[in-house]
């Protein structure tokens, strides 16, 4: 099979819900972001008014445009609003130049902010956190094993010191792979080479799919009483091999170096009891593919 979305063809098993609008109370929180992946997929998922947004640059529809760094705008947007959900940040490998302690000086913005208005504040960190912690919970002293998880784990850090002294409650999100936004599906090139380990398997992770992802957060925005740490992805684990054969993207593979890691899989007792089993449907290779080549065009337009 070539390089094409071939295998997310509808073939009778479990279908993705891509619905247009994921029911949430208006103005539910600010969300900083709104022109990262993941800010761009909310937007394109929620209810028109279920949050105030944010970007640096501007955007088509109702979108501030402000410095988060700038306490006096970003105070401004957040008043009258219960959350402040931070997305913003650099990407490695997206951001040319990046500074990855701006993870921290976002955090802490989000934060001071959040003790200005009296808004929780729910900060997107990453499953790099954990390193290779095969089975992480979220009660497990951090090991990451990479500039952008240490980078998160400092964050982390550095947020829930700070909203303690400024009595503002904190939950960090520590996001798995998200399917599309990946090194695998959303990174795959003509000649993508995966690592093999000896068993024949390619690398298993932690994955959420894109409606499930919109889905979850926009019940987060919702709860009270968050945890200060809390696993997001979809119960299960996925072979990035897997998830490249069901689009029907070619690769190669080759052994697996001794640094590399076979499986990361992140516990979700902490989501399931907040959120309920229900919403959190097992991993599927097809189902998050499907969800993706769906979802993938509008997202490139909304960008």
């Amino acid at each position: 099979m070539t390089g094409n979305t071939g295998g997310a063809e509808t073939d009778g098993g479990p279908q993705p819900s891509h619905e247009r609008g994921h029911k949430l109370r208006q103005n539910q929180g600010l969300v900083l972001g709104a022109s990262g992946r993941i800010g761009r997929l909310l937007r394109q998922q929620w209810d028109v008014g279920a949050a105030v947004w944010q970007s640096r640059r501007r955007l088509g529809g109702e979108v501030a445009v402000f410095d988060p760094l700038e306490p006096v705008s970003l105070q401004q947007a957040a008043m009258g609003c219960r959350r402040i959900l931070c997305l913003a940040g650099p990407v490695p490998g997206r951001s040319s130049g990046a500074d990855l302690a701006d993870h921290s000086r976002l955090a802490e913005a989000a934060v001071r902010a959040g003790a200005a208005v009296g808004a929780d504040v729910l900060l997107a960190s990453s499953a790099a956190v954990y390193g290779a912690q095969p089975k992480a919970r979220e009660d497990q002293p951090l090991t990451p094993a990479n500039p952008y998880g240490i980078a998160k784990a400092e964050m982390e850090a550095h947020a829930l010191d700070l909203g303690a002294r400024l009595g503002v409650r904190v939950c960090n999100l520590r996001i798995g792979n998200i399917a599309g936004f990946d090194a695998a599906l959303g990174g795959w090139r003509p000649g993508f080479t995966l690592d093999r380990f000896q068993d024949g398997t390619t690398p298993m992770r932690s994955y959420i799919g894109l409606s499930c992802l919109a889905d979850v957060l926009g019940a987060l925005l919702q709860q009270d009483d968050l945890p200060t740490a809390l696993n997001i992805a979809q119960p299960g684990l996925i072979e990035m091999g897997a998830l490249l054969e069901a689009a029907g993207y070619e690769f190669a593979t080759r052994p697996a170096p001794d640094t590399a890691i076979p499986a990361v899989g992140l516990d979700l007792s902490r989501l399931k009891a907040l959120l309920g089993a229900e919403r959190l449907p097992d991993a599927d290779a097809h189902v998050m593919v499907r969800d993706f080549a769906l979802l993938e065009p509008e997202l490139k337009e909304a960008f």
